[in-house]
């Protein structure tokens, strides 16, 4: 790129020659400060200061229509210029005399500046984090509190105030919850979270009729059992007697002889089979005032299962499906019919009177 060419000055109009000749007048000269005592004085062959920080005397050219003439040169103030040691030394308090330029400072002079210069610097840090500071007071104030608040929960949770004075047994109707509470005594006087779940099953375990548990905390003092008991669906007769058993196969009690109010099971196969799961699916899902005329379930199959009442008529009931659709067609037929043998609703659009 090439430089910038500066443009040549315009020359000077021309002069008639009988024109006086212009005086010129030398420009006035800008006023010197007044030298300071040991200040060396400013003239144009005064040698090159040392420092090379220091202030030289600018001369400025005078131009007049393209012609020099003059220069004034610019000396400037005699300003003192304090150093950073002096600045230290008034943080502490300990500054320097000026008027004693060569004193030498001892060391408890420079201990005692350095220890100014700290003790402003830590003004100054607190001044600016004090709103940080008050910050982190409050989160450790609120961490401290709730710390103290978890640790007093789990030290009383864990102490005597907590412990197990009295177990409720509840939900029971064939089963003596005297017995199970009595069973379960041995947590009497444990801290609630420290009751053993398992010694609680080993010993419900104990008692057929307990289908499934679930175990409440009611602080301070009491421990509640809540159980489901299961549903006999029938007696399976055997060479001992005759064994209540559930839906699911469970042996509930053995009797010599049949128990009152409980349907016979003539099911092929015995519990464990299709046919039982079957029978017991449909007898848990009839009404109560059909379920206690039943005398009889028996099934060969799953989809052939036939009830007996106790009045000899029978029920030809089939598979598990439709079971709602079955239970109403039962009731109107009974009720139209009353007298007949047997009911066919296995198909319950299509249900049979015999």
């Amino acid at each position: 790129m090439s430089p910038v060419r500066r443009p040549s000055p315009l020359p000077p109009p021309a002069r008639s020659t009988d024109a006086p000749e212009p005086v010129v007048r030398e420009p006035e000269r800008m006023p010197v400060a007044p030298r300071r005592e040991g200040a060396p004085a400013a003239s144009a062959a005064a040698p090159e200061p040392a420092d090379a920080n220091a202030t030289e005397p600018i001369e400025q050219v005078w131009h007049l229509r393209g012609r020099d003439i003059g220069v004034a040169p610019i000396i400037p103030f005699d300003v003192p210029v304090r150093s950073a040691e002096a600045h230290a030394g008034d943080a502490g308090g300990e500054a320097a005399s000026e008027s004693e330029p060569g004193r030498r400072w001892t060391a408890r002079e420079v201990w005692a500046a350095a220890r100014g210069r700290r003790r402003a610097l830590r003004r100054e840090v607190r001044r600016f984090t004090a709103r940080q500071r008050r910050r982190r007071r409050i989160w450790l104030a609120t961490g401290a509190a709730v710390v103290a608040l978890v640790l007093g929960s789990i030290a009383a949770a864990y102490s005597p105030l907590f412990s197990v004075e009295r177990i409720t047994v509840v939900g029971t109707s064939g089963l003596d919850a005297a017995a199970v509470s009595t069973a379960l005594s041995g947590q009497l006087g444990t801290p609630m979270p420290l009751v053993d779940e398992s010694a609680i099953k080993a010993e419900l375990v104990r008692f057929p009729l307990v289908e499934s548990y679930s175990l409440e905390a009611r602080p301070p003092h009491e421990l509640i059992v809540r159980i489901v008991e299961r549903t006999p669906i029938g007696a399976v007769p055997g060479d001992a007697g005759y064994t209540l058993v559930d839906a699911a196969g469970v042996a509930l009690s053995t009797t010599p002889e049949p128990p009152a109010g409980t349907p016979l099971l003539e099911i092929q196969g015995g519990p464990g089979s299709a046919a039982f799961e079957a029978a017991g699916q449909i007898f848990r899902s009839l009404p109560e005032s059909l379920r206690s005329q039943i005398a009889t379930i028996s099934a060969a199959t799953p989809n052939d299962v036939t009830l007996t009442l106790s009045d000899s008529r029978a029920i030809v009931w089939g598979g598990t499906s439709d079971t709602g659709e079955k239970i109403r067609a039962v009731d109107r037929l009974m009720s139209v019919r009353p007298d007949a043998a047997a009911y066919d609703v296995s198909s319950p659009l299509a249900a049979v009177v015999r």
